[in-house]
């Protein structure tokens, strides 16, 4: 990609890797043979994009591919080939399909209807147009974009509890790659509400990430599309709760990153904010935690350190109902939401019961 001075930490997207694979493929068609690059325009600009390799089948049909290659950032679809086979028509309409590793639509609430490729709204509009200007007046496209790999990469993805099984999604919105400014993240982590909200789901659990999504399945009667995994992005999912017209939540999860949001923390991100002693022992001493104990608590190094502690000196259940009500009270003071808080340790205890 030459379009951005060569400078990381900027990569392209599965949409534009798709794009310049299929306009590849369409040179190739109309006798381009040595394509080392190709130009496409996308939402912000236009990109130069290499092209791996080629291949000519008939003289209607060609296969193109692209590889998604390294930029700043720790995005799982680096180095997958994003291949693109198209076949010319004389019907003048472009059809877009999905191959093998892009994944399949099978929950509502998504931009991608149920039973379609997931291959995103803005991506196919870029893939048409820069088709489009290389086919003649009466001429069409038959366009298949397939991703090997993309079955076993879409694992480490949000793709499963979102219901796109069987690969990966075709996304972005301007062409380029930007390293977890989290734009992307955040997309995929609001659609699990879009998804809830389409099944019909109002009773809804937000936990932190897979700890306390197991720990709900195990403890709680509800289906696994009611639990919404927040990350470390809790006042975005609260904002995104009141967009969509939520009225309640159940805040579920493990004490060690619940408790930031007692402390007015809403990006729990440990590199961001980590205030998880000092809430704890602030609200120990307000329960009536001597000197020395809130010294002891300073001096543990985890979460469940504390909680031992406070187990022993007899003041958990207090500490954490006190925890419990702050996090409440953040909460509601920023967001129009009714919330219940339900803290617990890793092995499902619940620390505020009485709450």
């Amino acid at each position: 990609m030459t379009a951005l001075n060569n400078k990381p930490p900027y990569g392209i997207t599965t949409g534009s890797a798709a794009a310049a694979a299929s306009v590849a493929a369409i040179m190739v068609i109309k006798g381009e043979l040595n394509l080392n690059s190709v130009k496409i325009n996308v939402p912000f600009g236009e990109l130069e994009i290499e092209v791996h390799n080629t291949e000519k089948k008939d003289s209607n049909t060609a296969k193109a591919a692209v590889i998604k290659k390294p930029y700043g950032d720790l995005d799982v679809t680096i180095n997958l080939e994003i291949v693109a086979e198209v076949s010319i028509t004389a019907n003048q309409v472009i059809s877009i399909r999905g191959g093998k590793g892009v994944g399949l639509v099978t929950k509502p609430g998504l931009q991608i209807p149920v039973g379609e490729a997931a291959i995103n709204p803005v991506p196919k509009s870029m893939i048409e147009e820069n088709v489009k200007k290389l086919l003649g007046d009466r001429e069409g496209a038959i366009i298949t974009i397939s991703i090997p790999g993309g079955k076993e990469v879409a694992s480490r993805t949000m793709n499963p509890r979102l219901g796109i099984k069987g690969g990966i999604s075709i996304l972005g919105t301007t062409g380029i790659s930007r390293p977890m400014s989290s734009a992307a993240y955040k997309d995929s982590l609001e659609c699990q509400l879009d998804v809830a909200l389409a099944m019909g789901y109002e009773d809804l659990i937000y936990v932190p990430g897979n700890i306390g999504e197991n720990l709900a399945l195990k403890s709680m009667k509800v289906e696994k599309d009611q639990i919404i995994q927040m990350s470390n992005y809790v006042g975005f999912m609260l904002e995104k709760a009141v967009e969509k017209g939520i009225k309640k939540l159940i805040i579920y999860g493990h004490a060690g990153k619940l408790v930031k949001i007692a402390g007015g923390i809403f990006n729990t991100k440990h590199s961001v904010a980590d205030a998880r002693t000092e809430i704890i022992a602030a609200h120990a001493a307000l329960k009536g935690a001597s000197p020395a104990l809130v010294a002891e608590i300073f001096s543990k190094k985890t979460t469940e350190d504390m909680i031992d502690l406070l187990n022993k000196e007899c003041i958990l259940d207090e500490v954490f109902q006190s925890i419990s009500q702050s996090i409440k009270d953040k909460i509601q003071d920023r967001f129009p939401l009714k919330v219940e808080v339900i803290m617990v340790r890793m092995d499902g205890t619940i620390l505020n019961p009485a709450y």
